[in-house]
């Protein structure tokens, strides 16, 4: 290919979008290489799949950048036979040579990241040995076969002579979001979602869809908040508290349905069909009519053995889930709940706020130690549980590992509100709570990246002065993007990059948060001011550090928050029941009521607001009616398409029979 044919094969292709490792030889070698050099079949290889391929010398290492043409990735869709929404609302395998039937992207690309990355990996690993015999390739002085229909990057990884394979971060778009969103202070809670789901993919997008909503919505009870604390009611100050209690939970029940609308809305505009469960597997049902209909007899004989495994598997499933589940109750009991209640108790008995400040610090860094262990523990549990697909194991992690902070984020307060009914130290926690966990969380989840970062960066810098080919007095330093990405660390979760990638920690952080403001709200309603602040600077900081501090995130097919949603939905009942308790200890404490008529109001209180909670939840429709009568309309076309292939397909083994 020549040089004017490149840059215009390049203007047509993506940017250069993944990047793979390889050690660095020196350039002796790296001149001298023949045929049988491992990096330099590569190389030939990955041209020769169609892919566009830049060699790229830096210091810790050697690295292949790829970019790829449209045709390219085109045809490997159509070979993966992947599925993409067409302009009648139907998901149906991708043709190159139908490509004007497909949706676009909101960008106005074919393909959205996670399926240009996807792609990208098909390309790459689906380079194989189609020989009829073992090739001998070389690296260094190492010399091992690349055998006959093996996948020759899978070859090189075991060989130790790829690296890593990883998703690079364009430098335009890059620099475009970080002037637009993460340095834009000016606009508080607004944020460019369509090109965040357009660089990042649909599961961060939605991260930051929820986050941005939540943040613009704790303005209202901040507000309320704010004028309980500054506004002397007079001879009605005693029903302010409860009309407070009342409007907090009427305000997380309108916000979890609204953002089920708006969850909705937006994956109808970036054009994902998750919802259409009325025809989500006509594809594979059309795909293998022709089949059933000539082995029908057949398969009624296996009706009742498939559905007595079916059964058989699912309880089995559900008994390694109780016990697993049972096992995280255990050590809950047995391990943190004596850790959390002596922290409770050294808290009660210790005098100056220094040193309360300092034991909060302590304790909360400890825990974080422990909680993670509780969670890798998680992680192998599940391995051993029956679920049904990653989103099934996913929803399982959360739910054990939130229940493991969910003990030790509020074992200490409800031992606060309970035992003692001292709302004013109760208060003292919350605000000391709030402020050392905010500090410390930002601080290590700012701070941890880049002194990672820093460390290997001077591990590469220093090993490079020791080689010979270094040129002695000449300071080194990190001169092309490619190595500064590849030496930042991954978007993982702490437990483990198993399951989950860093939305875990982040999704945690919020629902602890929730549930901290949600179930305290009658103790210190300036608690959702505090809230609303820390939330406008998270909004920023976790885009500063997906944009600057860390390597571009694989793409996820996630497109709801998943359980996450549930247990806000479980917060919710909680701090109806333990707002109610503080409520009953706050007047018996203060005399304003005694405490029989006042614990029946409360009570009554209670079971209203679990009423107006489920009830409520039926006013507010979950998507809007643009999204459901598109909906509706898909629906009727894809059945007008199913019931014409099924005549087709009745017609011609009519055909055949006559």
């Amino acid at each position: 290919m020549g040089a004017g044919e490149r840059e215009g094969a390049v203007e047509e292709a993506t940017g250069f979008e993944v990047g793979i490792v390889v050690p660095k030889l020196s350039r002796l070698a790296t001149a001298a290489g023949g045929a049988d050099d491992c990096v330099a079949r590569l190389v030939r290889e990955l041209e020769g799949a169609g892919l566009l391929v830049e060699r790229v010398r830096g210091v810790p290492a050697e690295f292949i950048k790829l970019a790829a043409p449209m045709g390219t990735l085109g045809r490997a869709a159509a070979e993966m036979q992947m599925k993409k929404l067409t302009y009648i609302g139907m998901d149906l395998q991708f043709e190159w040579d139908q490509v004007a039937a497909f949706v676009r992207q909101p960008d106005g690309s074919l393909f959205s990241w996670r399926e240009r990355y996807y792609c990208f990996r098909y390309l790459i690993y689906g380079i194989v040995n189609r020989t009829n015999s073992e090739i001998t390739l070389k690296f260094d002085d190492k010399e091992f076969h690349w055998k006959e229909n093996e996948s020759l990057l899978t070859r090189l990884e075991s060989e130790g002579v790829v690296k890593q394979v990883f998703p690079l971060h364009d430098e335009i778009k890059r620099k475009q979001l970080l002037r637009n969103w993460a340095l834009n202070w000016l606009d508080f809670t607004w944020q460019p979602i369509d090109e965040i789901y357009s660089y990042f993919g649909t599961k961060i997008a939605t991260y930051f869809a929820f986050l941005g909503m939540y943040t613009r919505w704790l303005f209202f009870p901040a507000v309320f908040g704010l004028a309980t604390q500054l506004i002397d009611f007079g001879s009605l100050q005693w029903l302010v508290l409860p009309a407070f209690f009342i409007f907090v939970i009427s305000w997380a029940v309108f916000f979890l349905q609204f953002w089920k609308r708006k969850n909705s809305a937006l994956l109808a505009r970036w054009g994902i069909n998750c919802s259409l469960s009325e025809y989500k597997n006509l594809d594979n049902e059309l795909g293998s009519l022709g089949d059933s209909l000539t082995i029908e007899e057949k398969k009624f004989a296996d009706v009742s053995a498939e559905k007595r495994k079916l059964q058989r598997n699912e309880w089995f499933g559900v008994l390694l889930r109780i016990r697993n589940n049972g096992i995280i109750v255990l050590a809950i009991i047995c391990l943190q709940l004596p850790f959390e209640l002596a922290y409770a108790h050294l808290y009660e008995i210790t005098e100056t706020e220094v040193m309360r400040y300092l034991l909060t610090a302590v304790y909360l860094v400890a825990i974080q130690y422990y909680t993670r262990i509780g969670g890798k523990v998680s992680v192998n549990l599940i391995k051993y549980e029956n679920n049904q697909g990653e989103e099934s194991s996913s929803a399982s992690l959360v739910y054990k590992v939130f229940g493991l902070y969910f003990m030790q984020s509020y074992i200490g307060l409800f031992y606060h509100a309970s035992l003692y009914r001292d709302i004013l130290a109760l208060r003292q926690v919350l605000i000391q709570r709030l402020i050392v966990s905010q500090v410390l969380e930002n601080l290590i989840e700012n701070s941890i990246p880049y002194l990672k970062y820093s460390y290997k960066k001077y591990i590469a810098v220093h090993k490079k002065k020791h080689e010979k080919e270094s040129p002695s007095g000449k300071s080194l330093r990190l001169s092309t993007r490619v190595e500064k990405e590849y030496l930042k660390p991954s978007y993982t979760a702490s437990i483990g990059a198993e399951l989950e990638d860093g939305l875990f920690d982040d999704f945690l952080e919020l629902t602890l948060q929730f549930g901290m403001i949600m179930m305290f709200a009658c103790a210190f309603p300036l608690i959702f001011c505090f809230a609303a602040l820390n939330n406008i600077t998270e909004i920023r900081a976790d885009a500063l550090k997906l944009l600057v501090m860390l390597k571009r995130p694989v793409p996820r097919a996630a497109a709801t928050i998943g359980a996450w949603l549930n247990i806000f939905q479980f917060l919710v009942v909680m701090a109806i029941c333990t707002n109610c308790l503080l409520l009953v200890c706050l007047y018996d404490e203060e005399g304003k009521w005694r405490i029989e008529p006042g614990l029946a109001a409360i009570l009554i209180m209670e079971h209203a607001l679990l009423l107006i909670k489920f009830g409520f939840s039926h006013f507010v429709p979950e998507e809007p009616a643009w999204v459901k009568a598109n909906r509706v309309r898909y629906v009727a076309q894809a059945q007008n398409v199913c019931s014409k292939q099924l005549l087709r397909s009745i017609s011609k083994l009519d055909a055949k029979l006559d």
